[in-house]
């Protein structure tokens, strides 16, 4: 039998990445003379990756995107994020502690986010915490990503471990989504990136700090899940 997996979306989840995706969405929006965007505004344009953020960004200046214009933002974007990594972003606290904890138990972690793969092993390797994980899958690893629940299913594939054996950690409506449609549980945590609280999404369990994330936690979801 396989072991156990954990499964743990990335930005907002396990790092706090919100100073650094800002930095990079107001450089590139600078370039075209965009009002730059809030801290206070984060929670409602991240997500679904860089490409959305611009277009919310848009939506929220009520401004039009002209034919090419996102993919060359997305470029400046991703081009200033990466030459910055790790920047200010760091992993929340409790999150490695969290992971070691279920490690110790015999499980293996793996991550499952709509950041570009590329980056977020850059990121993860920056932080000096890349070894914590047997798959890291981003949002272009395969030919779909969140909240299409084979993103998350492939990553548990990936890993090597069994879909009826597994636990999604999120923060936003896009992983729960997911692991409801994978017939995952999936615990959300309420400090992340979100513009509504995540129990108002009706995910397994809610959580405000890594120290509650236990395994007998997902244990008993796990086995809630099998019966």
């Amino acid at each position: 039998m396989s072991a156990p997996i954990i499964v743990f979306d990335l930005d907002g989840t396990l790092v706090d990445t919100a100073p650094d995706l800002l930095d990079s969405l107001n450089h590139c929006l600078a370039t075209v003379d965009m009002e730059p965007v809030k801290s206070e505004d984060i929670n409602r344009i991240v997500g679904f990756g860089s490409r959305v953020m611009i277009e919310r960004a848009f939506a929220l200046r009520q401004r039009h995107l002209a034919e090419g214009q996102l993919d060359a933002l997305q470029t400046i974007f991703l081009d200033h994020y990466t030459a910055n990594v790790p920047g200010r972003s760091k992993p929340f606290p409790g999150a490695i502690e969290a992971i070691e904890r279920f490690q110790a138990a015999g499980y293996t972690t793996a991550v499952c986010t709509n950041k570009l793969e590329g980056m977020s092993l850059s990121l993860l390797e920056a932080l000096g915490v890349i070894g914590h994980f047997k798959a890291i899958c981003g949002g272009d690893t395969f030919p779909m990503r969140k909240p299409d629940p084979g993103h998350l299913l492939r990553t548990i594939a990936m890993a090597g471990a069994d879909p009826e054996r597994a636990v999604m950690v999120g923060d936003s409506r896009t992983d729960i989504d997911t692991a409801k449609a994978a017939g995952i549980p999936v615990i959300a945590v309420d400090f992340g990136y979100t513009d509504r609280h995540v129990s108002a999404f009706e995910p397994s369990r809610v959580i405000s700090g890594f120290d509650e994330l236990t395994v007998e936690m997902a244990e008993s979801l796990i086995a809630a899940t099998a019966s």
